[in-house]
């Protein structure tokens, strides 16, 4: 209701007690009155969606965008969510989206990750590393952290005094001893994948160090997604490390906005407002930016973009008098765009006032059948072998999401 579900009714309830029978406060967390939107939202584009005044920039895109307001999901717990969207359980262990496509339809460089991930420098997200592992898959497959700036990965130059025959020389070497020790224990999967990350980090040296030089980007471009801006400049440099890993054929790339914690994240308890605009604010122009290379560059028929977070907010306060809004996993929003989206339209809806999915309610496992697909891939048969079953990132649920799909 504060970013890309507008609800006038709340303003007509402003500031009554809220009487739903949906269980609403997190952890003993107070509740308080329905709460109005705090900001402006305003039609745009010849679809007339309505989006919050917090993305002028991603507003412009109106027509581009299939937003999705009936999300929802199986936990109000941030770490739990934050594992449910990226690998489709709540529980630990199970391998991430990036790793399901990484897998499932490999990668065009060899000398860069299949699948990489930027986190906020104020940490975060909660679960960690969990949220981009292979799990029971090889570890060739799982989500390589990229810093925005300095060195993409630590430890990734050549030693000091170390030529480049000594490196490869002593590659070559530790390969051969490796793959003696892999004769006497076929199937070892951990040990290929510790064998084809030397290889891969090797061939990274150069390309990886390159890819996240922007220093040869004009100056106009970097204006435009904010790098040189005070607000916008960590996740403007992401975004710009982004068009760059797609143009070198990088498969999957996942940005975090927000760290570990409460406001340093989008989890707006205390003061939604400011925390939505610092939040937003970071994000937007950037976002934008990126939308505008991606159609220049003609990337963007074969470029999939999914926005959104874990859960969302309650149409409540959590006390009198106070902006802030608690997790809501009854009913949220999400945006895609790009490859094979139908954009500038809405998909299903909430009640009047934001509580919950009514209409096309679409869970987190209908939204992972439905990327897979658009990738070219049937989440039914996209399947690993494990413990005695045919796993898959939906599990025994997921329904395609047909208004989706252009």
């Amino acid at each position: 209701m504060d970013t890309f579900d507008y609800k006038p009714t709340l303003s007509k309830f402003n500031g009554s007690p809220y009487k739903g029978d949906l269980q609403v406060g997190s952890n003993g967390r107070p509740v308080g009155y329905l709460m109005q939107t705090p900001f402006e939202f305003k039609k745009h584009g010849a679809s007339g969606i309505e989006i919050s005044s917090l993305f002028p920039h991603t507003a412009k895109f109106d027509d581009d965008l299939c937003v999705i307001r009936s999300m929802h999901t199986d936990t109000a717990a941030h770490a739990s969510g934050c594992l449910q969207m990226n690998t489709g359980n709540v529980l630990i262990g199970k391998p991430s989206m990036g790793a399901w496509l990484n897998y499932g339809l490999g990668t065009p460089n060899e000398n860069l990750p299949g699948f990489v991930v930027m986190t906020d420098p104020r940490g975060g997200p909660i679960g960690g590393a969990s949220n981009w592992t292979a799990g029971y898959m090889p570890g060739a497959y799982q989500g390589t952290l990229f810093r925005s700036t300095g060195a993409p990965l630590l430890d990734l130059a050549t030693p000091p005094g170390a030529s480049p025959a000594t490196q490869r020389d002593s590659l070559d070497l530790l390969a051969r001893l490796n793959r003696e020790h892999l004769d006497n224990r076929p199937g070892e999967v951990d040990l290929v994948a510790r064998v084809n990350s030397y290889e891969l980090a090797y061939r990274m040296q150069t390309v990886a160090a390159e890819v996240v030089d922007i220093s040869n980007e004009d100056e106009k471009t970097k204006e435009m997604y904010g790098v040189n801006g005070k607000l916008t400049a960590d996740f403007g440099r992401k975004c710009l490390i982004t068009r760059r890993l797609l143009e070198k054929g990088v498969r999957f790339i996942q940005l975090y906005s927000g760290g570990g914690h409460i406001e340093d994240t989008w989890d707006g308890h205390n003061d939604c407002i400011s925390n939505h605009k610092l939040h937003a604010g970071e994000t937007d122009q950037p976002i934008a930016a990126l939308m505008s290379d991606l159609q220049r560059t003609g990337l963007w028929e074969e470029t999939l973009l999914i926005w959104g977070g874990e859960f969302g907010r309650t149409p409540t306060s959590e006390g009198v008098g106070k902006p802030g809004r608690d997790h809501n996993w009854y009913g949220f929003s999400m945006w895609l765009a790009g490859a094979g989206v139908k954009g500038g339209q809405t998909v299903g809806s909430t009640d009047e006032l934001g509580f919950k999915a009514v209409e096309d309610p679409c869970h987190v496992s209908d939204l992972h059948a439905t990327v897979l697909h658009l990738m070219g891939l049937d989440h039914t048969r996209l399947t690993y072998f494990y413990q005695g079953l045919n796993q898959r990132l939906t599990g025994v649920r997921g329904t395609l999401i047909q208004k989706v799909l252009a």
